[in-house]
Parts: structure tokens; sequence; C-alpha cells
């Protein structure tokens, strides 16, 4: 081989790696949709009852609640959700999780104690609502506390997207949606894509 070609395969050395990059990240991007798809396909769906269900307070802070916990905090995660309530996945009692300063964090028994008086409208989704996003009304700002998993007393002072997503998953446990939430012509647009999914789900 001549000085001529090594140059050459020292030339190429960088895009091979970067071919060996992509094809990780392609590799990594699969897994992570396989992953959503299975997280998703145990989220419960809109028109499911359990979802307008109000969830009952819990009372045992053990290790069936310590494994809901996790299981519904590895599914939030699968999912790419940013928050998810117990009722999604069928259970009727009053715990939720979400993601706050990068960590993970559970709300069990949460009750808002304080609203800011300011509200803003930004639109939401729901993984009970498949790609039906609607604009909703909140508070920008909001106090709210409860348990963590162990039963220790917890409370977050929350403002923008955390505070809406507490809202959000709150709502979940007295049985409301987005769909409640938003205005009228929002709403109308929203049931008439999600009629067909209760059609297919009751054959």
């Amino acid at each position: 081989m001549s000085q001529h070609d090594h140059d050459h395969d020292d030339e190429l050395a960088p895009e091979q790696e970067l071919d060996a990059d992509d094809a990780e990240d392609a590799e990594r991007d699969v897994e992570s949709d396989v992953r959503q798809r299975i997280a998703l396909a145990q989220v419960r769906q809109y028109g499911d009852a359990v979802l307008r269900m109000r969830a009952g307070e819990v009372t045992s802070f053990d290790d069936q609640l310590a494994r809901l916990v996790e299981r519904m905090t590895a599914l939030m995660h699968d999912a790419r959700g940013v928050g998810l309530a117990a009722t999604q996945v069928g259970v009727v009692r009053r715990v939720f999780v979400f993601e706050y300063d990068a960590e993970d964090r559970v709300l069990v028994n949460p009750v808002i104690t304080n609203e800011g008086k300011e509200r803003e409208i930004d639109e939401e989704g729901c993984l009970s609502l498949g790609a039906v996003r609607v604009p909703v009304e909140r508070a920008a700002e909001v106090v709210i506390e409860g348990k963590d998993a162990t039963g220790a007393d917890v409370r977050y002072e929350l403002e923008g997207m955390t505070a809406r997503v507490v809202q959000h998953e709150l709502d979940h446990l007295d049985g409301v949606l987005i769909v409640d939430r938003t205005d009228a012509a929002s709403r109308k647009e929203a049931l008439s894509r999600l009629r067909p999914r209760l059609l297919l789900g009751s054959r």
C-alpha cells in the first residue's frame, strides 16, 4: 500500500467514525421509539372509564405504593411525557409523578393550597389523548402540597410549565381531561379526532 493510500485512509477515518456514531444514534432512536410504543400501550386512552373516575386517597405508604411510583416514573420517561397520574395506568388512587429541576418527583394526596392571580393560556397534550393538543388556561403559579412515596410531607412552589403540569395531573385525579378545560371550538375539533378512536376501540 502506498503512502498516498495511507493518507487517503486517514482522511476517511473521521467520516467512518461519524457513520458509526450515526448508526448508534439511529439504533438508539429505534429502541426509544419501541419503548415509547410499549409504554403508551400501557397508558389508558380516551374513552376508558377509569379516566373519568375521581381517585381515592392513599392511606398506605407501603411497598405496593413504591412499586407503583417506580412503574409510573419509568412509563413517564419511556412515553416521553413530563407527568403521569395513577388513573392513567388504571389505578384509582391520588398519586402522580412529574419532573422538576431535572429530577423525578411524586405527589401523593396532592392539594393546591395557593394559586397566583395571573392566568396563562397554552397548548397542552396528554398521553391519554394521542396527538390531540388544545389550549388550556391555568394559573401561572401554584403552591402544591402532599406526601412523597414514604409518607413524608412535601411542598412545591411552582411556576410556568411545571405549574401547568401539576395542575394537569391533579385534574386527572379528579377525572377531568384537557378537553373539559378548553374552549368550545377547540373541544369540538378535538372530539372529532377522538371519536374515531372510540369507535375503533369498541370493536
